[in-house]
């Protein structure tokens, strides 16, 4: 009987820990971006959005949305993303990650070092930019480019993210199938909050993928 007792109680306790293990593991994915507005609501607000040709990218530069900038202490957006995104970061005194976990949501990466990933605009600057950013207050700008509380600022994988560049749904989407439903709600919660447009081909793209939300 005691032994019997001593493999339930041995059983009970790999359960939990394998059960708290798992619910950890799914801790970055979970935690890697606001939770965007639902299908139906995205549905609405792409119906709403102005749809036009895109701007000339004449005048456009990086350094008319200031980015990275200081959150809180020493801790920039950049630093503030890693350590929402990331599972188990280590900061140092200067607010850099030196160790931590982050899983990429768009190809299902997972990463031990910071230098390893970057933090996406999913809207793109330069395609803000073309939707409307270029008649922009430079402190929106820096909105938009540091933007917290919004679906807009997310933890992947470095070279996932430099393959996107400045593209719109209309040309590129997360290669996990799964997330291209996330994405679309998030692209066009930015988009409808910040009052920007959209061309034909990129809402169309969007409007496929939420309708199969």
């Amino acid at each position: 009987m005691r032994t019997n007792a001593r493999r339930g109680l041995v059983a009970a306790l790999v359960a939990a820990a394998t059960a708290a293990l798992t619910f950890l593991g799914t801790i970055p994915a979970q935690a890697a971006l606001p939770t965007p507005v639902s299908a139906a609501t995205a549905r609405s607000y792409l119906a709403s959005l102005t749809v036009t040709t895109e701007h000339s990218r004449t005048g456009y530069s990086r350094d008319l949305f200031p980015h990275w900038i200081t959150i809180s202490g020493a801790c920039d957006t950049r630093e503030t993303v890693l350590k929402r995104d990331g599972s188990g970061v280590v900061t140092d005194s200067s607010c850099a990650a030196t160790s931590g976990s982050w899983y990429s949501p768009y190809d299902g990466a997972t990463w031990y070092a910071a230098s390893d990933v970057d933090i996406d605009h999913l809207i793109p600057l330069a395609e803000a930019w073309d939707s409307g950013a270029y008649n922009w207050t430079t402190s929106k700008r820096q909105q938009l480019a540091n933007d917290l509380t919004r679906p807009q600022l997310l933890a992947v994988t470095d070279n996932v993210n430099q393959s996107k560049g400045d593209q719109d749904p209309g040309t590129w989407w997360p290669s996990r199938t799964t997330y291209k439903c996330t994405y679309a709600r998030a692209w066009v919660q930015v988009k409808y909050y910040y009052g920007l447009s959209v061309d034909s081909a990129e809402k169309s793209s969007l409007s496929s993928v939420l309708n199969g939300c």
